[in-house]
């Protein structure tokens, strides 16, 4: 990596697997503080975290699902360094169950993906544009999906998918009202990435040759891929960029 993140104070949720685990180490890599947010998995956390220096690292285990948790999070996270300069909300979760099924297990896949894919980033955002209105400006870079835009192509997943538009809806109108205040507001939109979430999504849909047979590439998206494009936004060097949303899914899905 090429991005200098030197002097960045960063906090990433849901950092023990996944894209949020490669989010971790990349931005370590590039000499950021990191703030690394997990859930019940320390050992991932610390896992994806293990080649940054100690005092350029600070673990925060909080359940998102739970009411008002996003504030201990960040109430947490802001005294480690007195500041944050981003924000990347990318903890998610994808309960399955079909809009046909009884209305308890929709319900509850319903409001679990809420929960944690919108209801606690939004929160989280808020204090994030509150705290960089009073020191300078920020940036935020929410991690969405395809599924927010296209819909799912898993039945299943429609909570999720609903869900993952909430955020996306967010930081656009976040983007337009506070660019002129240095708030930088992006949103990447992966398609299928190589996730432990994603593979257990694929057998629903046939496994994952099934898949893969749907990509244009023929290719998952590797969480690399989009660890690195995360650095490139965090420089806050690209402010013209505001507002964009990064389509990341190897051509399948063009618009």
């Amino acid at each position: 990596m090429s991005e200098d993140l030197t002097g960045k104070v960063i906090l990433v949720t849901g950092t023990s697997k996944g894209i949020g685990s490669e989010i971790a180490a990349t931005l370590g890599r590039c000499g950021a503080s990191v703030i690394a947010h997990y859930g019940k998995d320390a050992q991932g956390a610390q896992d994806a975290t293990k080649n940054i220096p100690e005092d350029r690292k600070f673990l925060i285990s909080v359940d998102l699902s739970q009411p008002d948790s996003y504030l201990e999070l960040w109430q947490k996270a802001l005294a480690w360094k007195g500041r944050i300069d981003v924000l990347i909300p990318n903890a998610a979760i994808m309960p399955e169950a079909a809009i046909t099924e009884p209305v308890e297990v929709w319900g509850k896949a319903w409001n679990d993906a809420l929960a944690v894919n919108a209801t606690s980033p939004a929160f989280l955002i808020r204090e994030a544009v509150i705290h960089f209105l009073a020191n300078g400006g920020g940036n935020i870079i929410g991690i969405s999906s395809w599924a927010a835009h296209r819909g799912s192509g898993n039945p299943k997943l429609g909570g999720y998918a609903a869900s993952k538009s909430v955020i996306a809806a967010l930081l656009k109108t976040v983007a337009r009202a506070y660019a002129k205040d240095g708030i930088y507001a992006y949103l990447i939109s992966p398609g299928i990435v190589r996730t432990a979430m994603s593979e257990a999504s694929a057998k629903s849909l046939g496994g994952e040759d099934a898949v893969t047979a749907t990509l244009s590439m023929g290719e998952w998206v590797p969480p690399s891929e989009i660890a690195n494009l995360v650095a490139f936004l965090a420089t806050g060097k690209n402010k013209q960029m505001t507002g964009t949303t990064f389509d990341v899914n190897g051509a399948t899905y063009i618009r």
